[in-house]
């Protein structure tokens, strides 16, 4: 299993991905990370519904009520132009970011 420590910074990017593929609710998102993770990465749900929050505020998600579902609405959230042009960023980011991990971790073996 991942760390949440590990990857915290990249929950965002995580969840704006999942959100260019269509609309989405919290549950599904989380079910999606672990499912493509193989179960490496398990989501917190205070850690998922954090980020929505936070991406909200930013203008890189918004989100409407959809279907009721046992009696309550849920709550989908969809990408806005502002997070893809964010999202594309990070990707960058991740490759520049990446590109300097690989420098100090290439050849080595788990001692």
């Amino acid at each position: 299993m991942i760390g949440s420590d590990i990857i915290r910074g990249y929950n965002d990017t995580i969840i704006l991905h999942l959100l260019t593929e269509g609309d989405s609710y919290g549950y599904e998102i989380s079910r999606e990370i672990q499912s493509r993770s193989g179960g490496l990465y398990i989501i917190k749900e205070t850690t998922l519904y954090s980020a929505f929050s936070r991406l909200e505020k930013q203008g890189y998600i918004s989100s409407y009520y959809g279907e009721e579902t046992f009696g309550r609405r849920r709550t989908y959230y969809k990408i806005t132009p502002a997070g893809r042009r964010y999202y594309r960023e990070k990707c960058r980011e991740w490759q520049d970011t990446k590109q300097l991990i690989d420098t100090f971790t290439k050849g080595e073996e788990p001692s």
